[in-house]
């Protein structure tokens, strides 16, 4: 929330002016020093797991402070508000988690075959063990009232859904697909499906019953337009 972000700096800007009152010159010349020190990625990784396992929303800038042991000087100094921490975390979450879609088109020969690899690398890393489960960039907007963020994470999955459209359309050309495909229809069910196995995932579905829904959901796909075997 944004009314969390400014009570926080208030506080800790209230807090920072009685240590130097009370501390007389000592204290202020001490302020001036270096803040105690911490491994910001650790910080940072930290932030990630605690958005990831409560929302943007539902994580105070308390909570993020106690998780990422600094107090909330220290967080404004390293990273700003705490919508620009969550803005770090997306990144470093796609970067560590949340590419799978990314590379699966980048290497995959076709848009099946693409789809095939993100669902099944889904149903793995949404139900792993030492992280929470789901994708961050579904979760985290849920119940979210801040809207630079709503729309942000909504670009994101939007993007997803765009590039699997603009492959399954190159395959169309390419009459590796009939030419009747429905290629906005059939990437936006691909979108339906990670965000539903995401939320499954979360509700405690296994990774063999998701791999299960995945293996459904691809037999809708169009039988390619060159096959003769």
């Amino acid at each position: 929330m944004e009314n969390d972000d400014a009570a926080a700096k208030t506080r800790a800007g209230s807090d920072a002016a009685s240590a130097g009152a009370a501390g007389g010159g000592k204290a202020r010349n001490k302020s001036r020093g270096r803040p105690r020190s911490f491994d910001r990625e650790t910080a940072l990784e930290k932030a990630l797991l605690a958005f990831w396992e409560h929302g943007y929303e539902a994580t105070s800038v308390s909570d993020l402070t106690r998780v990422m042991d600094i107090g909330a000087p220290s967080l404004y100094a390293a990273f700003g508000d705490k919508r620009s921490l969550f803005e770090e975390v997306v990144l470093m979450y796609g970067t560590k988690y949340g590419s799978i879609a990314d590379r699966a088109l980048a290497e995959e020969p076709t848009a099946r075959d693409a789809v095939e690899r993100t669902l099944r690398e889904a149903a793995t890393s949404y139900t792993e063990p030492g992280h929470p489960h789901g994708c961050l960039v579904v979760h985290a907007a849920t119940n979210c009232s801040t809207p630079e963020v709503e729309e942000s994470l909504r670009d994101r999955r939007n993007a997803n859904i765009a590039a699997f459209e603009s492959r399954i359309r190159a395959d169309v050309a390419a009459g590796v697909l009939p030419p009747a495909t429905d290629a906005a229809a059939l990437a936006r069910h691909t979108g339906a499906m990670i965000q539903g196995m995401s939320q499954q995932a979360r509700d405690g579905a296994s990774r063999e019953e998701l791999e299960a829904v995945a293996e459904i959901a691809l037999s809708i796909w169009p039988r390619t337009g060159t096959h003769t075997g």
